[in-house]
């Protein structure tokens, strides 16, 4: 018997169609794999049997959960339900928190709302539903706020709340999308355990076939609003027979066509670099502690290599990323790029500071909405002694865009008409149109759909060929990094505990820790 059922759904939002005869269905103790491009109608599918709809949006067919007809109820009817018999987890557990309240009383309020129970019964649930996403009370005291905690940490407290009343469903929209490896690989786990002990049924929606492969029962790709395959997760990867699936299948196993243009001159060099931040008095006349984020740690960058940084969130890579660009000072150590220094005094040269940029991980946070696009690209100017104006700021507009595949007409368009991957282009035109030597790619696809993430990857490593750009490519998704660079060096705790090339810290590694990163990365069945 079918927890969650549906069926020949149909989905309009102001006349636009959004699903097409959608259909599919969750058994208890199951989890079902929804897969598809952003676009694909996964989230609007879930949002539909949560009935958490747009003005304007009509839905059509039926939609069951454990017997509720979930389109004809009223929307009372519809908030007893929710968060009672079907639970969420967001994609961003920073947004999904208010962090003005502590996580005792955010998982508390989904108990009281549903339930006629005093604040401190309420309190002592959600110690318990702490608990059991394995935020222990000795460590994560209901006192503690979301900014108190890590990425991987706020998750489990969202986790908590979705469960705290033990629903029928669990609905998880990309609920590992932004965290590293070994955190994701904690969190899937976790939410197979939970699904297991309560017999929930679970849908999971992600972009990633890797992540459903060892997680789900059965899976579900759909594209453009329509379900386009279906099967047993066991199977399917053998049995595919539509062309998006097969595309998808190879986006995720992309490795872009790359020339080894590197040379033997070091282009950055990095000495005994040592990065440390006070810690809080514990005392009122005590000293404060110090904390080490970067702990003497030495490599060279080659002039025209790809050089992975791979480590958990916390090893001190975004510490090492923003003194390279001479944003934070070092305690320690020398920072040289092409033989100069990248501080002189306390100051960032200047000189050297140009000849670097950065593409940040969010394509849509990293800009300023307001203003257009032509304004966008050309905030690196800033770095210039004498920044071209009139016809030669249109042409190096008109350049970059064109280099990374945009037209130069899209100059005069805002940034929320483009598609994510669209976005990372112009952040990508954006690094380029000062022409530096090094581009810092700071999880520059972790955020993006596996076609679109392949075509970025070509994108650069066309880029390279072209303009003989040295990459510093950080990124805890170590697929990308074995598709893109030459060597990795592999970061914890503030220093590097193996480097090499990459295929042979890939396929040979000698740390514990590296061993542990490889085997918590989620793999097709091909690869395992």
């Amino acid at each position: 018997m079918s927890l969650l059922e549906i069926s020949n759904l149909d989905l309009d939002i102001h006349g636009a169609p959004i699903l097409r005869d959608v259909s599919l269905s969750v058994a208890p103790g199951q989890i079902v794999g929804v897969i598809g491009e952003s676009g694909s109608g996964k989230s609007m599918t879930a949002f539909t049997v949560l009935q958490l709809l747009p003005e304007g949006a009509q839905a059509r067919g039926q939609v069951t959960l454990n017997g509720h007809d979930m389109l004809s109820l009223s929307e009372a009817q519809l908030c007893r339900l929710r968060g009672n018999e079907v639970g969420m987890v967001f994609q961003e557990p920073m947004t999904a928190l208010n962090p003005i309240r502590t996580i005792g009383e955010q998982v508390a309020e989904t108990i009281l709302i549903h339930e006629q129970v005093s604040k401190s019964e309420a309190m002592a649930r959600a110690r318990e539903a702490l608990n059991r996403v394995e935020l222990p009370a000795d460590r994560f005291p209901l006192s503690r706020y979301p900014y108190e905690l890590s990425g991987g940490q706020r998750q489990r407290v969202v986790i908590a709340m979705a469960i705290a009343l033990r629903p029928k469903l669990l609905i998880a929209d990309e609920p590992t999308t932004a965290l590293d490896v070994t955190t994701q690989a904690q969190i899937l786990a976790l939410l197979t355990r939970l699904v297991r002990e309560d017999g929930m049924g679970m849908l999971m929606i992600t972009h990633d076939l890797a992540v459903m492969a060892d997680m789900a029962d059965d899976i579900v790709i759909m594209q453009k609003g329509r379900v386009v395959e279906t099967g047993p997760a066991a199977t399917l990867f053998e049995t595919m027979q539509h062309p998006y699936s097969k595309a998808l299948l190879a986006a995720s196993t992309h490795a872009p066509d790359r020339e080894d243009g590197t040379t033997e001159q070091p282009l950055l060099t990095v000495r005994n670099v040592v990065r440390a931040y006070a810690l809080p008095r514990k005392t009122l006349f005590g000293a404060p502690g110090q904390v080490q984020a970067v702990k003497g740690v030495s490599f060279d960058l080659k002039r025209g290599e790809s050089l992975g940084l791979v480590g958990e969130s916390g090893c001190g890579k975004s510490t090492l990323t923003r003194a390279i660009l001479g944003l934070e000072q070092v305690q320690g150590g020398e920072i040289l790029f092409d033989g100069q220094p990248v501080f002189t005094g306390h100051a960032a040269n200047r000189a050297v500071r140009r000849r670097m940029q950065v593409v940040f991980q969010d394509p849509y946070g990293s800009f300023n909405p307001r203003h257009k696009v032509a304004r966008l690209v050309t905030e690196p100017f800033h770095l210039l002694d004498a920044p071209p104006t009139g016809a030669a700021r249109d042409a190096a507009i008109a350049e970059a865009l064109t280099s990374v595949g945009l037209a130069p007409e899209d100059q005069h368009k805002y940034i929320h008409e483009f598609s994510g991957g669209q976005r990372q282009r112009i952040a990508i035109a954006r690094a380029l149109i000062i022409k530096p030597d090094l581009i810092i790619l700071d999880e520059a696809v972790s955020a993006l759909d596996v076609q679109v993430r392949a075509q970025i990857l070509d994108l650069l490593a066309d880029l390279s060929k072209r303009f003989g750009l040295t990459y510093l490519f950080i990124s805890h998704d170590l697929s990308v990094v074995r598709a893109i660079t030459d060597r990795v060096l592999v970061m914890k705790s503030g220093e590097f505990v193996e480097r090499g090339p990459t295929a042979q810290v890939f396929d040979a590694p000698q740390h514990a820790y590296t061993k542990a990163l490889i085997a918590a990365a989620p793999r097709l069945p091909e690869e395992a």
